[in-house]
């Protein structure tokens, strides 16, 4: 699934990216891996993350900019960038004023016509993994299920890893919402994995070729279907300022 999430946000966003050279900022970027990927495009990238380890990790793999900041205070200028990355934020702030400071935050920075890339988890992430993986069957679990399809905050307070972090899960039209409140026009809304997890044998299909070539085609003719952008795992919301 991984895998597929990889290739499925790497080519959405390259169909709205402007040409290189461009400068980019990839926020809440992690080790780095699609500030190597868009700087060998020959973009110019800043990664930030609110994570030391994180941007040392970037730093070794070879990322040029890479600090150490928060999403709600970029220190970049007024419409100084071409496009602003927020693969990870807005999914781990469960707070509704939080996202909205780091949307209001990368359209700042955003020079006028460029856009935003903001990743959103769906609200049914844990009730559809639940099912899929026998945790449903898990007294703890089933609870977490329950508040997050209430109120979009999962909390895994069990020790137990595999129930995820602290996230936030949306609705689709709720990060739409969350894009319009601070302004950003044009708004599109992808599917990334879509229903790729109900494949059981999905590990298969990625690894051969013919088979992969057929599932991204399966999931490019099916990402804007409004009835479907509840099942998929991500989300990819894209306005422009």
């Amino acid at each position: 699934m991984s895998r597929i999430e990889l290739i499925r946000t790497k080519e959405i966003i390259q169909r709205y990216l402007p040409p290189p050279p461009a400068r980019l900022l990839d926020v809440g970027g992690g080790p780095g891996a699609y500030s190597l990927w868009l700087a060998g495009l020959g973009y110019e990238v800043a990664l930030i993350d609110a994570v030391a380890l994180h941007v040392e990790q970037a730093v070794e793999a070879g990322v040029v900019d890479a600090r150490q900041g928060t999403a709600d205070h970029l220190e970049f200028a007024d419409s100084s960038v071409d496009g602003v990355l927020l693969l990870g934020p807005l999914y781990h702030l469960q707070e509704r004023g939080d996202r909205l400071a780091a949307l209001t935050e990368a359209r700042r920075v955003l020079r006028p016509d460029s856009r935003v890339f903001a990743v959103g988890i769906t609200r049914f992430a844990s009730a559809i993994d639940g099912f899929e993986s026998g945790f449903i069957d898990h007294d703890h679990f089933e609870q977490i299920v329950r508040v997050d399809l209430e109120t979009g905050k999962h909390s895994n307070d069990t020790g137990d890893p595999r129930f995820f972090t602290t996230a936030y899960f949306h609705r689709p039209d709720e990060l739409v919402n969350e894009l319009k409140t601070v302004g950003f026009a044009e708004i599109e809304m992808l599917a990334v994995e879509g229903m790729s997890w109900a494949a059981h044998d999905l590990d298969e299909r990625v690894a051969d070729p013919a088979k992969l070539r057929a599932v991204l085609d399966l999931l490019r003719r099916l990402e804007a279907e409004e009835a479907l952008l509840g099942a998929t795992p991500h989300f990819l919301a894209i306005g422009k300022a």
